[in-house]
């Protein structure tokens, strides 16, 4: 009998909770202001900033010409070996400057680095969009200690919905299955606040920066 009393006694609090109207203690909140902070002028700029200070590295490049020279230099001097690439353009240019890589599956298990090109990139939070619509599918991106991002200054926008209007645009409004935002290097502190690198993916992402718009 008492828990019989006690269940009608919170049914009908809550039918009165329900009945009573509580007045609004917002109403006079500011809904139409923006959110964020206005850009700056330079979206590159923007990006920039924000990715570095997501530990993510941003290596700016002229043109073509010096993404070849700059990765060559870059191959030369850090550890990526063994190297995954599966963009043909990507791995004409790595030909080119004479890099090592694979392509090969059966080598995927030793995977160290992967290079891979991305959508686009997003000045607001300093994110490279992917998706599996790129040539590089889902795995590289999330697999390879290393991430090494190939990316033009024509892709660059200021949000988030700016990139997502371009993609549908991009793929006549048939999205890839997998659309994500990379935002620095992967980490987490789930385990005793303790902050641990390249849980979920690369410890180490990097963004050649192609200076592809003419002024």
């Amino acid at each position: 009998m008492d828990e019989i009393t006690s269940r009608e006694k919170v049914l009908k609090s809550i039918r009165n909770s329900l009945l009573s109207k509580t007045p609004n203690q917002y109403s006079n909140a500011d809904l139409e202001s923006k959110i964020y902070r206005e850009l700056d002028e330079s979206l590159a700029l923007n990006f920039a900033q924000e990715f570095t200070d997501l530990g993510g590295k941003f290596i700016y490049c002229e043109d073509e010409e010096d993404l070849k020279s700059t990765l060559k230099n870059f191959m030369s001097t850090e550890e990526v070996q063994p190297l995954f690439c599966i963009e043909p353009d990507l791995k004409t240019m790595l030909s080119d400057i004479e890099v090592n890589f694979t392509d090969k599956p059966e080598n995927f298990k030793n995977l160290h680095s992967s290079i891979t090109t991305c959508e686009f990139l997003i000045a607001r939070f300093g994110s490279v969009m992917v998706s599996s619509g790129l040539p590089s599918g889902r795995i590289l991106n999330f697999f390879s200690e290393k991430h090494l991002v190939v990316a033009y200054a024509s892709q660059l926008v200021p949000e988030t919905k700016d990139a997502l209007i371009s993609m549908r645009e991009k793929y006549n409004g048939k999205l890839p299955s997998m659309i994500t935002q990379i935002s620095g290097a992967s980490r987490t502190a789930d385990i005793e606040k303790t902050l641990v690198m390249g849980m979920h993916g690369p410890k180490e992402i990097y963004v050649f920066f192609v200076d592809d718009i003419i002024e």
